[in-house]
């Protein structure tokens, strides 16, 4: 049988290899099809095969019962499970976690002062700053100009799954909807045990089924250049590229950036967004 039982199912690292086993298919693996499966995806033996262990490690490795795997045996588990490069960068983090300690104040995550102008330098690009847990830090004005139609606007996963405007406002909900998660995971992986997140994973949890379904898929994946739709009530749609970059004086921290196509009808209407709102707030 491939069941779970008593507290090694809560552990990172035995979550993330049944949940990335579940996804994958054994025509994907070169086994063969035929004859009834009782569970999603790969059994345990087979991932075990597959990267030349006992199944009884495997077992261990996923129950939690496992402290100390070698990289050898990690980067073969990698190679059966088909995993990509940051998927195996996150195999590793939960697989050797920093030592934690019982009680934890959460981080308090401040924007530099020369970042906050940068920001309000750019008056035709939306920006805005990003902590660990995708808490919005800071955004200028058209990045708030831009965000103005939701109620839940100081966290990425806050906006996309609990505020009721997103669905129209992201054009492409699902894969927004996928990418933050994603993103969020991976953060997990660093430091699972970070009071935020974890309490940001429980609200979501328990208010959004969606949050829930993807994060049991343990995708993980950090924020990089995608192209975005957005519908907006005062200029309608907008095709706008964003670009992440990791702010090396706060390693934790994300400055995203959207920027329009030169000459479109996207940068005319982001050009109107912000005459629109060319009273708002600066920084902060």
């Amino acid at each position: 049988m491939d069941t779970d039982k008593g507290p090694a199912a809560e552990n990172a690292l035995g979550g993330f290899l049944r949940a990335r086993r579940s996804q994958l298919r054994p025509a994907d693996a070169g086994l063969p099809t035929t004859g009834r499966r009782r569970v999603p995806g790969l059994r345990r033996e087979e991932v075990a095969t597959l990267a030349g262990i006992s199944t009884d490690y495997y077992m261990r490795l996923e129950q939690g019962r496992e402290r100390r795997p070698s990289r050898q045996t990690l980067e073969a588990v990698a190679r059966a499970l088909r995993l990509d490069d940051e998927a195996v960068l996150h195999l590793f983090r939960v697989a050797t976690p920093a030592n934690r300690r019982t009680r934890r104040a959460p981080r308090v995550e401040r924007v530099a002062p020369h970042l906050l102008m940068l920001l309000d330098s750019w008056s035709e690009t939306p920006a805005l700053v990003v902590g660990h847990a995708l808490d919005v830090l800071a955004r200028n004005r058209l990045a708030a100009a831009l965000h103005s139609g939701f109620t839940h606007s100081d966290n990425l996963l806050r906006t996309t799954f609990l505020d009721p405007a997103a669905r129209d406002f992201y054009r492409d909900w699902d894969r927004a909807a996928e990418s933050n998660v994603a993103a969020l995971r991976r953060a997990a992986g660093s430091d699972p045990d970070d009071p935020r997140l974890r309490e940001l994973v429980g609200e979501l949890s328990l208010k959004s089924a969606d949050f829930r379904e993807r994060w049991a898929r343990c995708d993980v994946r950090r924020k990089t250049r995608e192209a975005r739709l957005f519908h907006h009530a005062q200029v309608g749609d907008l095709q706008l590229h964003s670009e992440s970059f990791t702010v090396n004086s706060a390693p934790a921290q994300q400055l995203i950036v959207y920027q329009a196509e030169p000459g479109s009808t996207s940068a005319d209407a982001l050009g109107l967004l912000g005459s629109l709102n060319a009273d708002g707030e600066p920084s902060q």
